[in-house]
């Protein structure tokens, strides 16, 4: 199969845990599948619906720890509005360090828009910048007893072992934002490979050590 390898790196990458909202706050060890729709969308500068979209990913860092970080808090009143009162406090936020993504598709027109990003990439919140190492054609051969690693997979009718979490495939463009497409998937750390009885695809010649599922859906 014919794709493109796009190569991002960050110094840093956050992915939060869904519904956590105070304490504490964990990261996935790799973004969902809405977090990479969103580079896509940045790239291309506009949000991105009624298409097919096929995608795959692998994403793996050199270190995980724990920052401290300041929060604004901010009250609402009866009619659930923010009023003036406003109150910091100090949490705990595990982050990613030394990250690189390899994005694959096959739409040569989605790939163009990494050529010339219309918005600032991220990995994660607002501070985890990315950049492009490179866009590179590549040859993918389908196989079977894929191995996998550095990815989500989704779980229904897979049933892959590793950390099982509810994420959204995509986001409304709407205010507020709704998930989209949520389901449970298998995270699968770089650094805890899984065997499998799936059909993945692998490139020849890789920096990384994993056969790469592809996710394919509509928005």
């Amino acid at each position: 199969m014919r794709a493109f390898r796009i190569k991002i790196n960050s110094w840093t990458s956050s992915f939060r845990y869904p519904n956590l909202i105070s304490g504490f706050q964990p990261t996935l060890e790799v973004p969902p599948v809405s977090t990479v729709m969103g580079l896509i969308n940045a790239a291309s500068g506009k949000y991105l619906e009624n298409r097919q979209i096929e995608l795959g990913y692998y994403f793996d860092f050199k270190i995980k720890t724990v920052d401290l970080e300041t929060i604004y808090q901010i009250k609402a009143n009866d009619k659930n509005y923010p009023d003036n009162t406003v109150k910091s406090n100090v949490i705990q936020r595990e982050f990613l360090y030394d990250c690189q993504l390899f994005l694959y598709l096959t739409e040569e027109a989605l790939v163009s828009c990494f050529r010339q990003p219309v918005y600032q990439l991220l990995l994660g919140r607002s501070g985890d910048l990315a950049g492009i190492e490179s866009i590179k054609e590549v040859k993918l051969k389908e196989v079977s007893n894929a191995r996998f690693a550095g990815q989500v997979i989704p779980f229904n009718g897979n049933y892959l072992p590793g950390q099982i979490q509810a994420l959204p495939k995509y986001f409304s463009n709407t205010i507020p934002r709704k998930n989209m497409g949520t389901e449970p998937y298998s995270v699968i750390s770089y650094n805890n490979p899984v065997n499998s009885q799936l059909t993945g695809f692998r490139s020849e010649l890789e920096e990384f050590d994993s056969d790469i599922y592809f996710h394919k859906f509509e928005v």
